[in-house]
Formats: structure tokens, sequence, C-alpha cells
């Protein structure tokens, strides 16, 4: 039960085994395709010629860790921004958790607690912290009592709506198809 994306193999196993990997991977997830944003915690990993731990990147010099995201190709559609909100990411993580990501998920009372826990951090509105209680609890194992409830319609058992449901090709080619229907529904909506 892990994620499997269309990334590098080495991409993957990096988010299988570090939570801080898979963190800041759901913090790049916005506005670039998921592959993008879930890749990007290894590439800076090679650029830092090492795994990067939330002290040390709390704690890096913004300027140079922009130039890190800036770098092409960049992280990001918007590496100073994201630079920036990873780094106020992993300041939460150390002031909040003693840089421990993982304490993010192990402690939580349950799954209301968690959702809490997440939604507390920079960057995470309620649907972004519900797709990574959904993504904890279906692909790591993370099941605290009620975290399907708290993930709302993303901790559906056979739903396809976000990262948290990609496990091959096809799911991914669903996700996508929910993906651009939400969007042409909120478009149509507008007009």
């Amino acid at each position: 039960m892990t994620l499997s994306l269309p990334i590098d193999p080495q991409a993957n196993e990096l988010l299988a085994r570090s939570p801080l990997a898979l963190l800041l991977g759901m913090v790049l997830d916005q506005q670039v395709p998921m592959e993008k944003a879930f890749s990007s915690p290894y590439v800076l990993a090679q650029r830092l010629g090492h795994e990067p731990d939330a002290r040390e990147l709390a704690g890096y010099d913004p300027e140079a860790l922009v130039a890190l995201f800036a770098e092409p190709p960049a992280l990001h559609r918007f590496p100073k921004a994201m630079a920036a909100r990873v780094q106020e990411v992993c300041r939460v993580l150390v002031e909040r958790y003693d840089g421990d990501p993982a304490r993010l998920w192990s402690e939580a009372a349950d799954g209301r607690d968690l959702l809490r826990r997440v939604g507390e951090l920079p960057g995470f509105g309620r649907q972004k912290a519900q797709i990574f209680v959904a993504l904890l609890g279906k692909r790591f194992g993370v099941t605290p009592e009620g975290w399907r409830e708290a993930a709302g319609g993303y901790g559906d058992t056979d739903a396809y709506r976000s990262v948290a449901d990609v496990t091959d090709p096809d799911s991914l080619r669903r996700v996508r198809e929910f993906k651009q229907q939400m969007k042409a529904a909120a478009k149509a909506g507008k007009g």
C-alpha cells in the first residue's frame, strides 16, 4: 500500500520512506501536474546532495532555497512562492513536532484531529488537508478512527478524485478525468 506515480522509481521510493518528502510533495501539489509536485522532493534532494530534514529546510537561507527551486528545470511553476511555502511548513514542523513530520499523523488522536493538524499547516485549506488525510489512509496505512469521514469524499473506497487514488496508469487516467469534470463544472457555474 504505497503511492505509485509514473515518476522516477527513486522518487517513488523516497516518497514511500520519507514522511517529509511525502508532505512536501503534497505542499507542491497545486497548479502543476501531480507527477511534477511529487517528484520535486527527489529532485531537491539531488540538488542538495542528500535528503534534507525539516530543520535544515526551516533554517535554510531563503534566497539560496529559492535558487535551488528555480534552477532549471524549476521544481514548481512558482519557485519563489513555493520555496517560501516549503520553508514555512518546515518551520511549523520544527516548532510543533520537533522537526518530525511523521508526528503530524502518528500522534493524532483520531481522524478529525489529523485533519485539524494537517489543516493548520501553511497552504493547506480544507480540501488539500482532506486529500492528504486520504493519501495517508489509503496508501500509507495511517488510519486513525474516523479518518475516512475526516477525508470526506476523498476517503471513499472507490473514489478516483486525487493523488490518494493513484495506483497505476488507469487510476491516474480516472483521477485526471474526474479533475477535468470538476473544472468544467466550475467553469460552467461561473458562466
